[in-house]
């Protein structure tokens, strides 16, 4: 088999990450658009979230991540026992997420439930595919905020719909590829079919950013409650 071969290239992010909440064991984010969470194998591609982050805080890891494309909230482990500690949250579910995204055309429903498994699809890398034999179970649920238009700068105009999710799994790219499952795609997604129109500068990102995050401090016991809202 050959070797799968990335040769994506980020362009320069010039937006700042804003520190949300700071303290000797954690730290809380909001990423811009545009900028990738690691550092990739090609040297163009060091600018990430973790290569900024570590020089001003030694020994921080990641203990999730956003696409490229996916702004807003993450949370950072300043060192390894409690990045162990969230993961252990992340992985039994306990931590909250909830996700804004402008979605193409008016969805039909107030609220429902994507329940469809993903896979790789080792054809078309990074694509995922929804797949129920291969494919690991996830499932999103989504609520309709607003249903509107979209305008650009030359006069197109699209139906949207704003939405609220969250993803009741983590899977690589969940959100993206169930929007797609529900006839639906992201605005701005180059891998799931989101429509983008000719001249307008929001439509060149992803329209998906992660507004609230929820979890216990793993040291105090405390109940971390962060949001932050859309740039769109």
């Amino acid at each position: 088999m050959s070797a799968i071969i990335d040769t994506f290239i980020a362009p320069p992010c010039f937006d700042e990450i804003a520190l949300l909440f700071e303290d000797e064991h954690l730290l809380v984010i909001n990423k811009p658009s545009g900028l990738l969470s690691l550092s990739g194998k090609n040297p163009q591609n060091l600018d990430s979230v973790h290569h900024r982050l570590v020089k001003l805080f030694p020994g921080c890891t990641l203990v999730h991540r956003l696409d490229f494309g996916t702004s807003g909230l993450m949370v950072v482990a300043r060192n390894k026992a409690i990045n162990a500690a969230l993961c252990q949250q992340f992985s039994q579910r306990s931590v909250g997420k909830t996700y804004q995204a402008l979605l193409c055309g008016h969805l039909a429903d107030d609220s429902g439930i994507i329940d469809a498994a993903i896979a790789k699809d080792p054809a078309q890398f990074p694509r995922m595919v929804i797949c129920e034999i291969q494919g690991k179970p996830a499932r999103s649920r989504y609520r309709v905020m607003e249903r509107s238009y979209f305008q650009g700068k030359e006069g197109e105009v699209l139906p949207v719909t704003r939405v609220e999710l969250t993803p009741e799994t983590g899977r690589t790219h969940q959100l993206r590829i169930h929007c797609q499952q529900l006839g639906h795609p992201i605005l701005g997604c180059d891998l799931y079919g989101g429509l983008s129109l000719p001249g307008t500068e929001q439509a060149e990102r992803l329209m998906l950013h992660a507004s609230e995050l929820t979890f216990v401090h793993p040291v105090s016991g405390e109940a971390m409650q962060l949001s932050a809202a859309s740039a769109f």
